[in-house]
């Protein structure tokens, strides 16, 4: 062997021995201890630490410091267990009291119980049993643990896992966050104890003094009161259920969003709202919804339905009113109509269709297209038109058409159209089926009078003070009051351009005949693609069967054997033992983690 090749190998073993020594794991040191105690009855290698009158006993491994009144210490496993004051610490960060701790140096496992506490930076855990792997830098609990955290509340589950290098908890089981302001409850709850975010998986319900959120996957940011919910989620506040297939909250602002298939529900008003966006301000009791709005008055006879590019409903629960505006159109079995924008006022019953003059582009004349209402088979026109409800009976009352009142009817048979104009007309309804109407104030009519065998007698052309029109079994009966003209024309001798009033508008082409024409004229749309939350990730388990066993046998040891070394123990040590059972029965003060560094 050359001597190259013998440096190189011995370079290669020092390496190796220095890699070895390195790897090889730091052993438990008693940093200080009252008395010592060996006991044959315990074994050779296991060895008994008892405080003294001036300090608890102090343990030292590998970045962590151990205080406590008595320890057990296993030379062989490299295993400890303390008893009674128990202090943990781990750097600045991670501070943990308890009545008993086991830890084992091999496996860095550790095993609290007792009134265990759990201090970081941003909350604190309590709970009965606590157990912590130093390698994962994880504390896991599977009896029932608190969180406390100041500007989040207070948090309980049934298990729970801390993450200290993310500052992350997961609580699972009966999961109850409670703040001043909210409970929250959840199966499943991933929360950040230095941004106080949380998230929720699994039915999850929050509820606060005015208002109720569900969903079964949402986040929600304790610090803020910010939220959002996904998957099955609404919120519940003044009356109003608020539906979508994304909801945000924001408890400060009293604000809420939804997006895509929403639904709101007004219980008191018996009123629906549809949309696929959606704000609610639940301070100013409104509601703002667009993109295929649809406003549904519930009605046990027969329900309303408005739909306009955006709907707005403002007012208290007592007294709500609903705009439509931009298109507005609306729809029941035996009527419907169309308007610029519409007014419904829900306590009064007085719903409102209103037009506003429009200017053609680069013109400068206006073009005005009146509101519409068509019953049967009649078109009603004017400036504005009121529907009137009886709000107890929850039936059509009234409709009133103010100024250029015209109804338009086809004829029967023929090509021609039935005219009725005035100032005005007033309608009335009957089991919510309009049934007599009344044009006032230089009424004129043009009618196609038939006979029983539906042929025609000729054209009615005529004035009067006032018209009446009743509908009958199938038939309509004219009556005019205060005739000043009139004359029944021969179809040959009517001229076909007399035959149409001025201001005659035949709009069959835009009328609703179902909810699904509605939307008949409106752009196309596609839902937003909504970014979900991800799943939750299922955790790797703790710690193994094996482990779990050995620190059950561990706590199974005989109690007999403890006892009789006790009783051995010299007069001082007992006299200590008597001390610290007074200080665990806060009889003394506890002693200080600062002083026991000082005294060391």
């Amino acid at each position: 062997m050359n001597l190259v090749f013998r440096y190189i190998l011995l370079i290669a073993c020092c390496f190796s021995t220095l890699h070895s020594y390195s790897q090889k794991p730091k052993k438990i040191k008693i940093e200080y201890s009252g008395f010592t105690v060996k006991d044959s009855l315990k074994g050779e290698n296991i060895t008994t630490f008892v405080r003294s009158d001036q300090a608890q006993i102090h343990i030292v491994h590998d970045g962590v410091d151990m205080w406590c009144d008595k320890a057990i210490y296993y030379q062989n496993e490299d295993f400890i267990e303390a008893f009674s004051d128990v202090i943990v610490k781990q750097g600045d960060t991670i501070n943990m009291t308890s009545k008993y701790v086991e830890y084992s140096a091999i496996t860095k496992m550790a095993f609290a119980a007792g009134d265990v506490v759990l201090t970081e930076p941003q909350s604190v855990l309590t709970t009965d049993t606590l157990y912590f792997d130093r390698t994962k830098q994880e504390a896991y609990y599977r009896t029932t643990g608190k969180v406390v955290r100041d500007s989040s509340g207070t948090i309980t589950s049934q298990v729970g896992r801390y993450y200290m290098n993310n500052s992350k908890y997961r609580f699972l089981k009966d999961v109850v966050l409670v703040n001043p302001e909210y409970t929250l409850n959840t199966n499943q709850l991933d929360f950040y104890s230095d941004t106080g975010h949380s998230y929720l998986y699994g039915p999850s319900t929050i509820v606060g003094d005015s208002s109720k959120i569900y969903c079964e996957r949402g986040f929600y940011n304790t610090n803020n009161d910010t939220g959002y919910f996904l998957k099955n989620s609404k919120i519940n506040y003044n009356n109003r259920e608020v539906i979508g297939d994304s909801l945000y909250f924001d408890r400060s602002r009293s604000f809420a969003s939804a997006t895509n298939n929403i639904v709101v529900t007004d219980t008191i008003n018996k009123s629906i709202i549809k949309g696929h966006y959606a704000e609610v301000f639940r301070a100013k009791d409104s509601v703002f919804i667009t993109k295929r709005a649809l406003a549904i008055t519930v009605q046990e006879k027969d329900s309303i339905y408005i739909h306009a590019d955006t709907l707005m409903i403002t007012g208290k629960p007592e007294h709500r009113i609903t705009r439509a505006f931009y298109n507005a159109k609306m729809y029941k079995s035996d009527m419907s109509g169309k308007a610029d924008s519409i007014h419904a006022d829900h306590k009064s019953g007085l719903t409102q269709l209103i037009n506003l003059k429009r200017f053609s582009t680069g013109d400068d004349y206006a073009i005005e297209r009146k509101p519409v209402i068509w019953n049967l088979g009649n078109q009603m026109t004017g400036d504005s038109i009121h529907l009137i409800s009886n709000v107890v009976k929850e039936e059509l009352d009234t409709l009133k058409v103010f100024n250029n009142a015209f109804i338009i009817s086809k004829d029967t048979i023929g090509d021609g159209f039935n005219q009725i104009k005035g100032q005005r007309l007033i309608g009335l309804f009957e089991n919510n089926e309009l049934n007599n109407i009344d044009i006032i104030k230089n009424a004129e009519i043009i009618f196609y009078s038939r006979n029983d065998e539906d042929s025609l007698i000729g054209i009615n052309k005529s004035k009067s003070a006032k018209i009446n029109m009743k509908f009958e079994e199938g038939y309509k009966i004219v009556t005019l009051f205060n005739q000043v003209d009139g004359e029944i024309y021969p179809e040959s001798d009517f001229p076909e351009n007399a035959r149409k009033f001025r201001g005659f508008d035949w709009r069959e082409e835009e009328r609703p005949n179902s909810i699904e024409d509605l939307f008949s004229d409106d752009t196309p749309f596609e839902l937003p693609i909504i970014k979900g939350l991800d799943d939750s990730i299922p955790e790797e388990e703790f710690f193994d069967e094996a482990m779990f066993q050995r620190m059950d046998s561990a706590r199974e040891k005989d109690s007999d054997d403890i006892n009789k070394a006790e009783r051995n123990l010299p007069k001082s040590t007992k006299q200590i033992k008597a001390k610290r059972d007074a200080v665990k029965d806060q009889k003394l003060p506890k002693p200080l983690i600062n002083k026991t560094k000082k005294e060391n």
